[in-house]
């Protein structure tokens, strides 16, 4: 017995519903957005490997340049060198004075980055922590320091350096360092300090804690990532500053390496100890190199710390 089948419900009878398009799973507009971010990701990772090269090719050359002689130096300025040969390494450190230009500058660098770390973070706290009276504008003095040109102030800087009796020494170039760090590393720090979570330092001092033992032993670590990148930015600015130490420190036996390179490339007159020279650089390089690749992980932490929280 043959019975008829109803048709669906709000269709008349006879009259074929309608028929559904078949899509695909992921609309047109995501399929857009990824094919642009495909070509974005493409671009972007093709300006970093053209920056890459850009920047290691004069680091490579300079290194092959320090095993060379002069004459193969000009001759065959792009070939790797015959034989590794360390003589322009001797009279770099040795000859041209490297060695104590080097122990000069690590003092310098050293006591000024312990102090500009110390007092910059010290300052940075307060300003991010305590509300008071003159809080922004001294955040402000601060941001603006980062925008005034060290160049004008080296005449004045002189002077006031003559009269305190600071011209020439160690410790007043340390000091001239400090002042002159201090301005970023209380900007970068007080954001940072802003991040930290304030329960910790609370329960600190209702424990009993002083704010200079919460400061010192319980901020100040959680802090060490940002203490870290800063200390990495200002390390490179101190360690290749040229500018201060020429007009503040004219001694010969207290200059810092910028000027003892300067000097390696021009006591010999047109005759230039170009060896020599590279060698020389690449013995100022290689401190820096060391430490970002040592602390590169804690230097992208400290970055990316405050917007991650």
């Amino acid at each position: 017995m043959k019975t008829d089948t109803p048709p669906p419900a709000g269709t008349d009878a006879g009259v074929p519903g309608p028929r559904i398009a078949k899509t695909s799973g992921r609309p047109p507009a995501v399929k857009a957005k990824s094919s642009e971010g495909h070509v974005l990701n493409v671009f972007s990772h093709g300006v970093l490997v053209i920056w890459a090269i850009l920047v290691i090719l004069p680091l490579l050359w300079a290194v092959m340049s320090a095993f060379k002689t002069d004459k193969a130096i000009f001759n065959t300025p792009w070939a790797l060198p015959d034989s590794l040969s360390f003589d322009a390494w001797g009279r770099a450190w040795s000859q041209a004075h490297m060695s104590e230009y080097f122990f000069n500058t690590v003092i310098v660098v050293g006591g000024s980055l312990v102090g500009t770390l110390v007092l910059g973070s010290m300052a940075a706290y307060v300003l991010a922590r305590f509300e008071f009276t003159g809080n922004r504008f001294i955040y402000f003095l601060f941001v603006g320091g980062m925008s005034f040109p060290i160049m004008l102030a080296l005449v004045p800087l002189f002077y006031v350096m003559d009269n305190m009796g600071l011209l020439n020494t160690i410790h007043g170039l340390i000091f001239v360092y400090i002042a002159y760090s201090l301005p970023f590393t209380v900007f970068f720090l007080t954001s940072f300090f802003r991040t930290l979570p304030t329960s910790v330092a609370e329960a600190a001092l209702i424990d009993g804690a002083s704010h200079t033992r919460t400061f010192f032993q319980v901020m100040l670590p959680m802090a060490k990532p940002g203490l870290i990148s800063v200390g990495i930015f200002n390390f490179l600015g101190q360690w290749n500053q040229y500018m201060l130490p020429t007009v503040l420190n004219t001694d010969p036996e207290k200059r810092v390496l910028a000027q003892g390179l300067v000097e390696l490339s021009t006591s010999q007159g047109y005759k230039g100890d170009y060896s020599g020279l590279f060698a020389g650089l690449v013995i100022a390089m290689l401190p820096v190199l060391a430490a970002y690749i040592v602390f590169q992980r804690q230097v992208v932490a400290g970055l990316t710390a405050g917007a991650l929280k």
